[in-house]
């Protein structure tokens, strides 16, 4: 399929959302949706475990939508429910959201408030990392973003919903060893995007340096937003510069 590009860089004014650039991004993360499925299988027996229903954990993966954020509420969901805990928790984890958006903004702000949030709120790890490359080389059509996040969402929940209703019959889902395939293919993402981009090499050590170096004392998910924090912030005094 050819979506529109254009040889200069994009305009914010340009931005377009079309029905065949979401069928585009729901393929290109087809392949990546595959390996989540352990992952929301995993998180269906977890929540059982700890006292949700089938229904009730499916509707979660259905609203909530983001794995390490419903992962982390389970240990809150004893009575009484420590809702402030919960709600630092969840924010530390997602905070990195605010940089996605971020990076975004230049397409996504263009486009009718109703696609905007439908496409914010299907916004992972996965379509961000996917989608702002191709939207960078001069991709006009964001719809590709919400392409990929509902290509994501329709497997995580279907996988919850897999491991809610029948979780006890697949045994301990560690032992498949799905837990690296999310690692390698961040790894080679931002191995792709560093290509041609030398001022951004610098940042992202820093970044990976100081998340890898603070995650074993700082609360979970907040070495991801640090790092973050520093990494942006080198690349931007570079780009000053």
């Amino acid at each position: 399929m050819v979506i529109k590009k254009r040889e200069s860089p994009v305009s914010p004014h340009d931005a377009a959302f079309s029905g065949a650039a979401i069928l585009f991004g729901m393929r290109r993360l087809l392949p990546v949706s595959l390996f989540i499925i352990p992952f929301g299988v995993a998180f269906g027996v977890a929540a059982i475990e700890q006292g949700l229903g089938p229904v009730q954990t499916t509707m979660m993966s259905f609203f909530v939508f983001t794995a390490t954020a419903q992962f982390a509420a389970l240990d809150f969901l004893s009575e009484p429910v420590a809702f402030v805990s919960l709600l630092l928790v969840v924010l530390a984890l997602n905070g990195r959201h605010v940089i996605m958006g971020a990076a975004l903004s230049r397409w996504i702000n263009r486009l009718p408030l109703g696609k905007r949030l439908t496409s914010l709120a299907l916004l992972s790890d996965a379509n961000f990392a996917d989608a702002q490359p191709v939207l960078q080389k001069g991709e006009t059509d964001s719809g590709v973003l919400l392409g990929g996040g509902l290509m994501l969402w329709l497997t995580w929940i279907g996988s919850t919903a897999l491991g809610a209703f029948s979780g006890d019959l697949l045994g301990d889902t560690d032992a498949y060893g799905f837990g690296a395939i999310m690692v390698c293919f961040f790894a080679a993402t931002t191995v792709k995007m560093l290509q041609g981009s030398s001022g951004l090499i610098l940042p992202t050590i820093a970044a990976m340096a100081v998340s890898a170096s603070t995650v074993s004392f700082l609360p979970t998910g907040w070495n991801i937003i640090i790092a973050a924090l520093i990494g942006g912030s080198l690349a931007a005094i570079r780009h000053a510069e």
